[in-house]
């Protein structure tokens, strides 16, 4: 028998206690690196002082803060974004729109930007809804109409509301953190090994070399597995996004005609590199990965494929029409 179809906030719910996971999985593997760390210098239970457990935490909190002060200026600036133009007719319905979707979602009124790409896409960044900006690109003003516009603005809306834009930032320094303890942790190997305590027992000497023969994997893959802890995040957040900006807009398939449209454009987004993709509505590096589903798009996508992302919006409208016909 199949699972029953989760309505719209039991999704939204599931996909929070998802996230919640993943990042304190995140969290207990940063921390891992630092106490196998120490481990390594030691060579010891007995002697274990967590001098690298403090260092991976204090460097993750580091990397967050160094992101949540100034990373929305450093994304914006490396798109080549600026600031919506009101004389421009298209600009003027793009800060028209977005002012609807800030009312409807109670939250302040975001600075609007415009990246000069002809690709169509968008994305959010900002540190919490009082300090957000939202940017599309030009391609997404000439490809879309209004009410198609209303839908991705929302999606981007909904980035804001649940603090996605703050939980992506902090995901990309926690990366960040555990790419520079593993490299660390792999010099380390390579210039020479820890010391052995005397005092050590027979049980603590066979337990300490476990875990050290499990950190030496742990910094071996950890690149791999930071990567794919955070594409799973990204992956949940969209889902998430787009079921926000339907509750918004009370038209999902205002979104997901938005959606086939960013689809069939062929060309990647230029303007936007690898460091901002996982912000973007749709891939904007064009991996082919993301088109597909399985196991491998599950451990390497940074988007959910969008025919699915379509199909979930349309399954919405026909529920949404089924119940007011009902009532």
């Amino acid at each position: 028998m199949p699972p029953p179809t989760r309505n719209l906030y039991q999704q939204q719910a599931h996909n929070k206690r998802l996230t919640i996971v993943i990042m304190s999985l995140f969290v207990v593997f940063l921390v891992f690196l630092g106490f196998g760390l120490d481990m390594y210098l030691t060579g010891s239970l007995e002697n274990y002082i967590p001098l690298g457990t403090i260092a991976a935490v204090g460097i993750g909190f580091g990397s967050s803060f160094w992101s949540l002060s100034g990373g929305a200026k450093a994304v914006l600036n490396s798109t080549g974004a600026v600031p919506a133009d009101e004389s421009n007719p298209q600009h003027k319905q793009l800060i028209n729109v977005t002012h609807e979707m800030s009312i409807a979602s109670g939250l302040p009124m975001p600075k609007v930007y415009v990246i000069p790409d002809p690709d169509p896409n968008a994305f959010a960044t900002g540190k919490d809804p009082q300090n957000s900006h939202i940017a599309v690109t030009q391609g997404l003003l000439d490809t879309l109409n209004r009410e198609e516009l209303q839908g991705v603005i929302a999606h981007e809306m909904s980035h804001v509301r649940n603090y996605d834009i703050r939980l992506m930032t902090v995901i990309a320094a926690l990366v960040g953190s555990v790419l520079l303890l593993s490299d660390f942790g792999r010099r380390g190997l390579f210039f020479g090994g820890g010391r052995r305590g005397k005092s050590d027992s027979k049980s603590s000497g066979q337990l300490g070399l476990i875990l050290l023969v499990l950190w030496i994997i742990a910094i071996i893959l950890a690149p791999i597995v930071s990567q794919m802890l955070a594409l799973a995040v990204s992956r949940k957040r969209e889902y998430l996004a787009d079921a926000s900006a339907a509750e918004l807009t009370r038209n999902p398939l205002g979104l997901a005609s938005a959606l086939k449209k960013i689809e069939n454009a062929s060309a990647p987004t230029q303007s936007i590199k690898k460091g901002a993709a996982h912000l973007c509505i749709a891939d904007p590096l064009g991996k082919k990965v993301n088109a597909k589903e399985g196991f491998t798009a599950d451990l390497f996508g940074t988007h959910p494929p969008i025919q699915k992302r379509i199909l979930a919006l349309q399954a919405m409208a026909y529920q949404y029409q089924t119940a007011t016909t009902s009532a």
